[in-house]
């Protein structure tokens, strides 16, 4: 009975490490966001972007000449007013300021509504290209090797050049 014991307990020891072996799980590694910012739409989303964002400067700055140069001669020629005309004129400058706060505002969340409604679309791509390609590879996990997101160690298969493939570039 005690062989018997043995005999089983050391098989069981035997057979153990196999199981451990065949079920671990194929983990393969890609960074998205390099995938992203590589992909020809993302290029061509970010020039857009980026010309927006010169117009609203562009903008932006010719308004707040325009304020300096009504401040300057608002200023010089304030001797030469009434009080009332000067508190107008203070009052209109002080508008224009607000205007100039509340548009440069907006810009900034015109180009962040903007750059999420381009990014969007262009992150549903690339995760079911990267689904497609690490299914097709018999891939059970991928995990994302991005800067910053928690993989120390990445040493399992790269999908980076296979969905890049998958992705037509």
């Amino acid at each position: 009975m005690k062989n018997l014991i043995q005999i089983i307990t050391s098989a069981l020891l035997l057979i153990a490490p196999l199981q451990v072996a065949n079920s671990q799980s194929k983990v393969a590694h890609i960074d998205v966001q390099k995938l992203i910012s590589e992909m020809p739409e993302f290029i061509s989303a970010q020039k857009e972007l980026e010309k927006l964002q010169k117009t609203y400067t562009t903008d932006i700055q010719n308004t707040v000449k325009e304020l300096q140069v009504k401040q300057q001669t608002y200023s010089a020629d304030a001797a030469n007013q009434t009080d009332i005309t000067n508190q107008a004129r203070a009052e209109e400058i002080q508008a224009m300021t607000q205007n100039i706060q509340k548009f440069e505002q907006t810009a900034a969340q015109d180009l962040q509504k903007k750059q999420q409604d381009m990014l969007s679309p262009l992150i549903d791509k690339a995760k079911a290209a990267i689904e497609k390609v690490g299914s097709a590879q018999g891939f059970e996990y991928v995990i994302d090797s991005s800067p910053n997101f928690g993989v120390i160690m990445a040493k399992g298969k790269d999908l980076m050049a296979d969905v890049k493939i998958e992705l037509g570039f």
